[in-house]
């Protein structure tokens, strides 16, 4: 089967630079990551980019394919310890060296950190606890102009006895047997096309590259312990229905004494039985008395502060919005508005008097 052109894999044109290349690659590789790309194919994609890069990458292999295409690469096959090389020609070697990566997917974790498709994974160390999500639900009022709370979080520490090492006081974690301490272990299978080496996280240590040999009895072994954190956070003035809050280092103790990750708190504000919020103004209907629209008056409004006079103009219609300002929800050093809409409630089950007397007001 006719093999794709290497630059045409990468996208790029013959006379591109090295740092186009690698640019190409980083581009590529990212995008059909098997983590990333869930496609049938994305393996054998991500396979095709890692050659092409090992190809053109190369000086001394991309001129060899500039010459002679993928026949530069169709004589003996000879294993090497880091990858495989091909003659081509007379005393002419192209090595395809992986630089000491079990697999290409490898070369992925060396630019970018993810983890290979294959299991092989370097050495793990310290790393930082997960983020924690919660929710927690405050009056409207609060929401308004901030609060403070005291809450309990249930997520696992770091234990106080071996301070995350997992470890029996006086000793400490040991290199791993199985994987002599590289957190990884290699197998190699033979195949028609010589030998095949893969690479899988080492099933002793888990990764470490180290064992316990005498386990902390508090934690026994996992260098932590499930507990509550109780402390105080403040939510800011302003916040709103659905807003989430990052508070750093309230999350999970990390793996062998690595640093906490966040809690991440969503709120849930209750509706107010009067107010409506549109950003940080509040909006109120007030009731009026046919009276009050036609000649005038003052009525009392509710506000978060408490209720204030407003004065109605003569001749006001149903639907006349009036304003506030600085009776809104706080936020930073200002505060929105609030904005009151009149509605003129039409009398009911009025007296004969009381009718004629509307008749000759409308005349």
């Amino acid at each position: 089967m006719t093999k794709k052109d290497y630059y045409e894999i990468l996208g790029i044109s013959k006379t591109a630079s090295d740092t186009e290349i690698k640019s190409a690659y980083r581009k590529k590789a990212r995008a059909h990551h098997p983590d990333v790309d869930k496609s049938a194919d994305a393996e054998k994609k991500f396979k095709e980019i890692n050659e092409a890069y090992q190809v053109l990458s190369d000086q001394q292999k991309r001129e060899a394919y500039d010459r002679f295409g993928h026949d530069a690469f169709g004589g003996a096959r000879r294993g090497t310890p880091g990858g495989f090389s091909y003659q081509y020609g007379p005393g002419v070697d192209v090595n395809f060296d992986f630089g000491g990566f079990a697999d290409p997917f490898e070369i992925f974790e060396q630019f970018f950190g993810a983890r290979s498709p294959f299991g092989g994974s370097a050495r793990r160390g310290p790393r930082t606890g997960a983020d924690l999500h919660y929710e927690i639900t405050i009056p409207f009022e609060q929401a308004a102009f901030g609060t403070e709370k005291n809450i309990e979080i249930p997520r696992h520490e770091t234990c106080s006895e071996c301070s995350g090492s997992g470890a029996e006081k006086g000793s400490k974690p040991v290199i791993c047997p199985t994987c002599q301490g590289k957190g990884r272990v290699q197998q190699t299978a033979q195949s028609i096309f010589g030998n095949f080496v893969t690479a899988r996280t080492c099933p002793t240590c888990g990764g470490s590259g180290e064992i316990v040999d005498k386990k902390c009895p508090l934690c026994k072994g996992s260098g932590r312990i499930r507990s509550h954190k109780e402390t105080t956070i403040r939510i800011p003035a302003g916040v709103d229905d659905g807003d989430t809050i990052r508070f750093q280092s309230l999350g999970e103790a990390g793996e062998k004494g690595g640093g906490y990750g966040d809690l991440y708190l969503t709120v849930r504000v209750v509706p107010h039985k009067d107010f409506k919020r549109r950003g940080y103004d509040i909006y109120y209907e007030q009731p009026i008395s046919f009276t009050q629209a036609a000649v005038g008056g003052v009525v009392e409004v509710p506000t978060l502060d408490g209720n204030v006079k407003l004065k109605i103009p003569e001749s006001t219609q149903t639907g006349t919005e009036f304003r506030l300002r600085g009776k809104g929800i706080k936020h930073d050093s200002s505060r929105g508005d609030e904005f009151v809409q009149v509605k003129v409630i039409t009398p009911k089950n009025l007296s004969s008097k009381q009718k004629e007397a509307l008749k000759e007001l409308e005349k």
